[in-house]
């Protein structure tokens, strides 16, 4: 049973977003392009990492396809930059945002891991959005490389101060997000030393993450809500800890949840063969994976070197 009755290559959801509610997804890379490799991420290990920005994907496409949803005139609280990888390598990326906001009252959103917030261009494209997220999950050059595994002609000094003058020139909202994973980059002093940089960039928000969806790497454990709140004190203000998604959902996210396990109760599947059968974005499929993790509704098995998810005992 398709979810769908008309498909988009470049535009996904809405999907349930723990930061903003609903929120429409725009995909500017393949399947996954980016100038990072973090040992936390949902998509699984990078296949191309890069930072060579060009015209990934068309943008006279992606436009068209945006066009043709807004006329459906679907509700969500937000637009998102976000999906496949890093959306800044696309070097059309701003007249994506421009297009919208031309088109529509919703909110935009770029979300970013800031690795190319030390080039001009860059930022001038990412000032065109409404609200910024950021990524800073280290302190120096060697804990960048553990926890981000950056490209080798990214440094960690180009991260901070290319976040650190965006935060100068950009008037609207900037949420910095700080990913920890036990044992990597949760120790307290450690993550003062975090605190620390962020201070100097000034962010409107600092928001703590850790691994609710399956991560990259099968080391990659989890905080508890406990040891994140322990934590939230060590930034000023004080950062807060990413809520679940709210109990109050669209119609539509409630029924693609239910369809996806409705077939994992059948049989275990893997994120691919979810993508494929309901013919969703990949990042898509991963967030109603998490949260039914997070529900104890399915489970992670691996096999080989394929990760499949299988339904517990649960919802009927």
């Amino acid at each position: 049973m398709k979810l769908r009755t008309k498909k988009y290559k470049y535009v996904f959801g809405p999907v349930p977003s723990r930061r903003f509610g609903r929120s429409v997804g725009i995909d500017l890379l393949p399947l996954k392009t980016c100038s990072l490799d973090c040992v936390f991420c949902q998509l699984g290990r990078t296949r191309e990492k890069t930072i060579e920005r060009r015209e990934y994907v068309p943008t006279d496409e992606v436009i068209r396809e945006l066009e043709a949803w807004l006329a459906r005139g679907v509700e969500t609280d937000v637009i998102t930059l976000s999906g496949s990888g890093e959306p800044t390598l696309h070097t059309h990326f701003g007249e994506i945002l421009e297009c919208i906001q031309s088109k529509s009252k919703v909110p935009t959103v770029l979300l970013t891991n800031g690795t190319m917030l030390y080039l001009p261009e860059v930022r001038r494209q990412a000032a065109l959005a409404d609200i910024v997220k950021v990524s800073l999950s280290a302190w120096d050059q060697a804990s960048y490389g553990w926890v981000n595994r950056a490209h080798t002609d990214l440094t960690f000094e180009k991260l901070v101060e290319g976040e650190r003058k965006f935060r100068e020139e950009f008037k609207g909202n900037l949420f910095l997000e700080v990913f920890l994973v036990k044992g990597i980059n949760s120790l307290p002093d450690d993550v003062k030393k975090i605190a620390a940089l962020v201070s100097q960039i000034r962010p409107d928000r600092i928001q703590l993450n850790t691994t609710v969806r399956p991560p990259a790497e099968r080391f990659a454990d989890p905080l508890s809500r406990e040891e994140l709140e322990d934590l939230t004190g060590l930034f000023d203000p004080p950062a807060e800890i990413i809520a679940e998604f709210g109990k109050k959902q669209a119609r539509n996210i409630k029924a693609n949840e239910d369809a996806i396990l409705s077939m994992l109760q059948r049989r275990p599947c893997t994120a691919e063969e979810i993508s494929e059968v309901f013919d969703m974005n990949l990042n898509e499929v991963s967030k109603y994976l998490g949260k039914l993790m997070r529900e104890d509704l399915i489970r992670p098995e691996r096999r080989d070197l394929l990760l499949y998810y299988r339904a517990t005992t649960g919802r009927k």
